[in-house]
């Protein structure tokens, strides 16, 4: 099973995925909810993912490219063993910004004082 959560606070959209990005189904979802964002940084929380195949892992470079070409910042947060031994097999974990907790702290302190200046 694949459920995702997102949250949106100004421009951050941080998408929190769970369960088997494995199917079909759950590699689309992924892609729309990322593409339907208007944030200009988009963080992917992939601590939760127990499973991810080739169509997950060819998801996550079509919106690594997705994000470049369209001015995004997209982030992987706190992403599990599996996600990051595909991401390595892959050879494409070197396309991606991956933050550690601390740094994900920083830029939801960041988003959070924008988002004070704008209300």
């Amino acid at each position: 099973m694949f459920a995702i959560h997102v949250e949106s606070l100004g421009d951050l959209s941080i998408i929190e995925c769970r369960g088997r990005i494995t199917r079909s189904d759950s590699v689309f979802r992924l892609r729309d909810v990322v593409q339907e964002q208007t944030a200009n940084t988009i963080a992917l929380d992939l601590s939760e993912v127990e499973a991810i195949g080739g169509g997950g892992l060819g998801i996550l470079a079509f919106l690594e490219r997705w994000a470049r070409e369209n001015d995004v910042h997209l982030k992987l947060y706190s992403p599990s063993k599996p996600v990051l031994e595909g991401l390595v097999q892959n050879r494409s974990i070197l396309n991606f910004e991956i933050v550690s907790f601390h740094e994900m702290m920083d830029i939801l302190a960041q988003s959070d004082r924008r988002y004070d200046l704008a209300a």
